[in-house]
């Protein structure tokens, strides 16, 4: 069982998330060339170990978080708010 830890909502189950993606791609510009577009959509590692992702809390807050989880143990090492500021009291 993998249990993420939503900074709003506390400890949860991941069937509340849908995985969003590798949180390290870097796309290119808007009017790159279509096979720079390839390349970064397409084309990607499948790393063993620690990994930076995506996750949505569709079953809870609606958050967008960024998680680093163990892709070979499933450990979840940290899981923030995807976007600075998030979360923060005013």
């Amino acid at each position: 069982m993998i249990i993420i830890p939503c900074p709003f909502c506390g400890d949860r189950d991941h069937s509340e998330f849908s995985y969003g993606g590798d949180a390290t791609v870097k796309y290119p510009a808007l009017d790159a060339s279509a096979e720079d577009w390839y390349n970064a959509v397409y084309l990607r590692k499948n790393p063993r170990g620690a990994h930076t992702e995506y996750w949505h809390h569709v079953g809870g807050c609606r958050s967008w978080l960024v998680v680093e989880r163990d892709t070979l143990t499933h450990e979840i090492s940290s899981a923030k708010y995807a976007h600075d500021g998030y979360g923060d009291s005013a």
